[in-house]
């Protein structure tokens, strides 16, 4: 049992980085593009495509975040720095003296991260860059991003990613007590294809 226990924790520091001599580390989770792929085709083949009610708008006003459109997938891209996620929709509007009107199409947007120091949560925010458009019945583009943008900042942002005391543990150590292993930051980095997630522990006797 002991060889065991020492096995794991020996395992662990292996892995990780002592940054100082206040008994802190540092552990990477790299993620790849293609993890949020197969996660995304997990999603959409497993529940409704997520769906929302334009903001201002009642009856006819709604947009939902498909899979594909115009040729362009919802998805997550790392590049040059930037967490690209490009998203597909399709939905209805109701402009004054036009009626309901169909459209569909895709937006460019990125996602920021943020570390909440006071709630110890990794947070994301999306915004819109530009949006293209499949069909319209006339509407400006300009106009769908900022009800796009909108019905975002109303119903999704801020986006939580990662609550830190979900990834807090402890390792029992027989005849001893417990090393206690929590998590007290996180930083990112974003490499081509790749996100890096440092996240730092701080060791203590439990």
């Amino acid at each position: 049992m002991f060889r065991k226990s020492f096995a794991s924790v020996l395992g662990i520091l292996v892995f990780v980085c002592i940054t100082n001599a206040q008994q802190r580390a540092e552990v990477s989770l790299q993620l790849g593009e293609p993890f949020f792929t197969a996660m995304l085709d997990s999603v959409y083949q497993s529940f409704d495509p997520p769906a929302f009610r334009l903001s201002g708008e009642s009856g006819c006003g709604t947009l939902k975040i498909i899979r594909e459109a115009g040729g362009a997938r919802t998805g997550v891209q790392f590049r040059d720095g930037h967490i690209r996620v490009p998203l597909a929709f399709s939905g209805n509007y109701a402009p004054p003296f036009i009626g309901c009107v169909e459209f569909s199409g895709w937006a460019d947007s990125v996602l920021e991260l943020e570390f909440d120091q006071v709630r110890q949560k990794l947070i994301g925010r999306a915004r819109v860059t530009n949006v293209h458009l499949d069909g319209a019945g006339g509407l400006p583009s300009a106009g769908i991003a900022r009800l796009l943008q909108s019905s975002i900042d109303k119903r999704l942002n801020p986006i939580e990613i990662l609550k830190l005391d979900k990834l807090s543990f402890g390792v029992p150590i027989p005849s001893t007590g417990t090393l206690r292993m929590r998590a007290v930051g996180v930083r990112h980095e974003v490499s081509s294809g790749v996100l890096i997630l440092r996240i730092t522990y701080e060791f203590t006797k439990g």
